[in-house]
């Protein structure tokens, strides 16, 4: 059956796609349906005419639009629609378009490679580089808006061989000139490298360099460049590879002979299982370490994991161990300044039940043919497949036969991720082991899984069988392209991929292709695990003074200091459960506690706990309780006073308990005079100040008494008022808008704002002014005459909020029968509606719910078309949508198509999914009790089948009903029955016949 038939079915979706202005591109989409469908580009919802530089094909399914001589304006989002008899789907694609890299053009010399010029370090012909390099005046000016640091030139992956100087130089522009700091694998080269190790410099021009003198193992991986001004910062990184170079290890290991082999720890694991070996060791330089096995260097291989991980440990695990990996292991560790070493017996014992015989190693070519074969015990033994962690199962791949205690596994088309480790398991958990080696153009395959945390770089590498080969990194099945944080580098046969400073975006699946063979690997970046500070410790406090505390701890020794921690001080009064905070202290570890910061007098106790943006440490209790007794407090505090010059002025304040103050206005202590009248009333204390002149705008009145202060604002206005009339105008686009307000004398000037811009006279904008009216006038308002209105005049203000109403939304109508989408089920569905206004908010409902984007569903708008796009409907996708605009809807049917087959006689049944029945009967008694019952069996309620009660209605409602719904249904009372048919149809009709007596 062609299951690609009917309806149009996007096979390949077109992928975004960057390029540079000048650049040609093509547009892919792979479209299917039967009939064949007629295919459209659009752009901007118009199509696109081939003709130009637009050039439209078709290769069988596959239709292109091809791009010549790219420019910006071609940037944006192209729709690839396709349409028959039967239904219509269409894909998008995102063209971006980049404009030349203002730091590459004028860095390139004429007739040289970007790379040619970027190797050479600024030591060497440091001028001509220089020149060479040199921006012209008119780019440096252009760069002259953006502050933030940028690269110029990168640092440049590198390879050398051990016992080499290696040097990574960059040129960086920003203003101020950014600080830089280099780091290798996410750390300070401070932390791992002494400092005669490597050299930092700095030179003119941007200039910064690191130097690795006399390089070893240890000083391969990435190096980063980070730098950073007041206006952010950037990074970039660069592989550095070490070779090795053949030289004699007797004298570098020779100590391994005076190892005393009778005293290693013993380590005993079953065969299949994994062994685990960890050796911490610290030094500067960094220490090389070496791993062996009876003598021999441990290579990584299939089996053997050799890493570093995030705590320190130099690792080395040995995967599915077999008997034959039974021996004495050595970590080994020297640099310049010593070695030490540390060693293990591991003993790898066999299964209780024993293979009669064993998987053995196979080695075969890509594409040809493998075979694993073993015997079990029994013939009636069943046993597992495993391709390492993953079981595997019979299909077009895998062959699985077993004959009498014989067991193949028939491995065919055999590609470079086949190659690994296969287990074959009995019940009783007793496995053969045996590697598959793979050989083919990829020699060195990626891991089959990878993960980092946020912010480390991941790292990918291969090996393939030849030099200059066209190799292709993907990720998500879209080419990656080098950046300053993506490094892409080839070393002869080494090939190299990494993802500096990791994001949670950089998951995926990563693939690299060469020729016909491709390999490939999950990358998870996972989030840094963030955890609650730690309680602190050492706990004081102390009672010098009287009615006061002084409370003082210390940090937790382990209080992680990656995020900013502030302290916590909370109280309880002598007979409350309750805590109360009452200070929060960001730095120091120690706080004062007065009697005038507690509420009412009694007996306190003090806790203090850590916290930072992930949480909070538990609380520390001070030891003992303090008395304290609270000082005076403002009841009712001064308010800002706004009188007219003349006037008198009157400020208040209340206090918790009687006593004296003192009055201060802009820091003069005013008495009882002609001006200013004091008066105090028990707790009450009141300032007035007579004839205000205009001179004491803006001054402050200050009221102290022992232990409390506070302050307000006098505000005098001139006598020059402004009255208004009609705040808020609403009005429909085109209409006039009159704005207006009243002076108190006819030579006050008025100036007129909106949105905090001056309004000056203009046509169509009148500025009146009529005796003590002052007007604004706009003759015809349009939508961008909505906004807030201000006429200002001295110290007085009046605002005014305009709302200009556009024309009604309204839906542009769709013919009835296109509002009707019938479907197979994990074909696309696109439903459109169009409004008569761009930028206009929707919603999209089914059956009434409001339907929001997911992994099947995505919600576009662009101007006034607005599509829902179910990407693969599923059966509960059918039943009715809606697209509401404002208090306009427009309404769609989705109907879902099943196709049964009967297997006797091939009856083809097709049924669409969406129709909703409703089954109903009267009863001659409210109270009376009825059952429903399908082809003689009850019907019990579920999530597609209600039955409700109304009165003495009895209901049964199926709300998306499919062609297993077809059959007789019964209402049964005891002694009266009503009967009803469902039948299926060949359209989108479910017949109800009428009720049988």
């Amino acid at each position: 059956m062609d299951v690609f038939g009917g309806a149009p079915r996007v096979l390949a979706y077109p992928r975004p796609i960057l390029v540079k202005i000048g650049s040609d591109v093509v547009l892919k989409c792979q479209i299917s349906g039967d009939p064949q469908p007629d295919v459209v580009w659009e752009r901007k919802n118009e199509p696109v005419i081939p003709g130009g530089r637009y050039i439209l094909a078709q290769d069988g399914k596959v239709y292109t639009l091809s791009i010549v001589g790219v420019i910006l304006e071609d940037a944006g989002q192209y729709i690839c629609r396709a349409k028959n008899c039967i239904g219509e789907t269409y894909a998008a694609a995102t063209l971006k378009v980049e404009e030349e890299s203002p730091e590459v053009q004028p860095t390139r010399p004429p007739h040289t490679d970007e790379q040619e010029v970027q190797v050479i370090p600024p030591e060497q012909n440091l001028q001509d580089v220089k020149q060479a390099r040199q921006p012209q005046p008119e780019r440096e000016d252009s760069l002259s808006h953006g502050n933030k640091p940028h690269f110029l030139i990168k640092p440049l992956s590198l390879r050398v061989d051990r016992g080499e100087d290696a040097a990574f130089s960059c040129k960086l522009w920003g203003k101020p000139l950014p600080q830089v700091v280099w780091e290798k694998d996410g750390k300070h080269l401070k932390e791992i490298y002494e400092s005669s190790h490597f050299r930092v410099d700095q030179q003119d021009g941007g200039w910064f360099q690191l130097k690795i003198f006399r390089t070893r193992a240890p000083d391969a991986g990435v190096y980063t460049c980070r730098a950073a001004n007041e206006h952010g910062d950037t990074v970039a990184g660069a592989v550095l590879l070490v070779e090795a170079v053949p030289e004699s290890r007797a004298d570098a290991h020779r100590y391994d002979a005076y190892l005393n082999v009778a005293k290693a720890k013993k380590f005993t694991i079953t065969e299949g299982k994994h062994a685990k070996f960890r050796c911490y060791v610290t030094g500067k330089p960094k220490p090389e370490i070496v791993w062996k096995k009876d003598g021999e260097p441990v290579e990584p291989g299939r089996r053997h994991l050799l890493f570093e991980d995030r705590e320190g440990y130099y690792t080395l695990k040995v995967l599915y161990c077999k008997q034959q990996d039974t021996g004495l292991y050595i970590c080994a560790a020297s640099n310049a300044l010593g070695n030490t070493l540390s060693a293990v017996n591991l003993i790898v014992k066999g299964p209780m039940v024993r293979f009669k015989r064993g998987l053995q190693d196979v080695e075969v070519r890509e594409r040809d043919v493998a075979v694993l074969e073993c015997e079990v015990p029994e013939e009636s033994m069943p046993i597992a497949w495993y391709l390492e962690d993953l079981r595997l199962h019979p299909s077009s791949k895998y062959g699985m036969d077993q004959k009498g205690t014989r067991r193949r596994l028939t491995i065919r088309d055999v590609g470079i991720d086949d190659d690994g480790v296969y287990l074959c398991e009995m019940p009783d958990g007793g496995k053969s082991i045996a590697e598959l080696a793979v050989k083919g153009t990829i020699v060195k395959k990626l891991p089959r899984r990878l993960e980092v945390l946020e912010g480390e770089n991941a790292a990918f590498c291969v090996e393939v069988e030849e030099e200059e080969m066209e190799v292709f990194w993907f990720k998500d099945g879209l080419q990656l392209r080098e950046t300053h944080q993506t490094i892409i580098k080839s070393f002869g046969k080494t090939h190299i991929l990494v993802f500096v400073n990791s994001s949670y975006q950089d998951s995926g699946t990563i693939t690299f292709i060469a020729g016909r063979s491709k390999t490939s690997s999950k990358l998870r970046v996972k989030a840094i695990k963030h955890c609650p500070p730690i309680c602190p410790v050492g706990v004081q406090i102390r009672t010098d003074s009287p009615n006061s505390a002084i409370l003082s701890w210390s940090p937790s020794p382990n209080l992680q200091s990656s995020s900013k921690s502030v302290y916590v001080l909370e109280r309880q009064e002598a007979g409350s459960q309750d805590w109360q905070r009452c200070l929060t202290i960001e730095t120091g570890t120690s706080a004062e506690i007065l009697g005038d910061g507690v509420p009412c007098e009694g007996d306190y106790r003090f806790r203090v706990c850590c916290m930072n943006k992930y949480g909070r440490s538990g609380h520390v209790e001070f030891p003992g309780a303090v008395h304290l007794v609270p000082g005076p407090k403002i009841k009712t505090p001064m308010k800002n006073t706004v009188v007219t010059e003349g006037e008198d002025a009157v400020f208040s304040i209340e206090l918790s308990t009687s006593m004296v103050g003192t009055w201060f206005l802009n820091s003069t202590q005013l008495q009882q005079g002609e001006h200013f009248d004091l008066s105090q009333s028990q707790n009450l204390h009141a300032l007035r100040i007579r004839s205000i002149p205009r001179v004491y705008n803006g001054a402050e009145i200050t009221f102290i008494a022992t232990g409390v202060r506070d302050s307000a604002t006098l505000h005098v206005q001139g006598t020059e008022r402004l009255s208004w009339i009609l705040p808020n105008k609403r009005v429909e686009a085109g209409s006039p808008i009159v704005l207006y307000c009243e002076v108190s004398h006819p030579v006050s000037a008025v100036r007129w704002f909106k949105d905090g811009r001056e309004l000056l006279q203009e046509d169509g904008l009148n500025i009146q002014s009529d005796g003590n009216m002052r007007r604004i006038v706009i003759q015809s308002s349009e939508y961008s005459h909505s906004g807030v209105y201000t006429c200002q005049s001295n110290d007085d203000v009046i605002t005014f909020n305009v709302d200009v109403k556009g024309p009604p939304v309204s839906f542009k109508d769709i013919p009835e029968d296109e509002r009707h989408k019938i479907t197979t089920e994990l074909d696309p569905v696109v439903l459109h509606c169009e409004l008569s206004q761009p930028d206009v908010d929707t919603r999209w409902l089914k059956d009434g719910l409001e339907v929001l984007p997911g992994d099947n569903i995505t919600i576009q708008a662009e101007g006034t078309m607005h599509r829902l796009i179910l990407r693969s409907a599923e059966l509960a996708d059918a039943g009715t949508y809606t697209c509401q605009a404002g208090d306009h809807t427009m309404s769609y049917t989705v109907y879902i198509k099943v196709t049964i087959v009967d297997p006797k006689d091939d009856v083809r049944l097709d049924h669409y999914v969406s129709e909703k029945i409703v089954l109903s009967c009267e009863l001659s008694r409210t109270n009376g009790e009825a059952t429903w019952f399908k082809d003689g069996l009850k019907v019990q309620e579920s999530q597609n089948v209600r039955l409700s009660t109304e009165g003495p209605y009895r209901r049964l409602s199926i709300p998306c009903a499919s062609v297993w719904d077809t059959g007789e249904y019964m209402c049964d009372t005891g002694g009266d029955s009503v009967i009803f048919h469902a039948l299926s149809a060949q359209k989108s009709n479910i017949n109800l016949n009428k009720p049988q007596t």
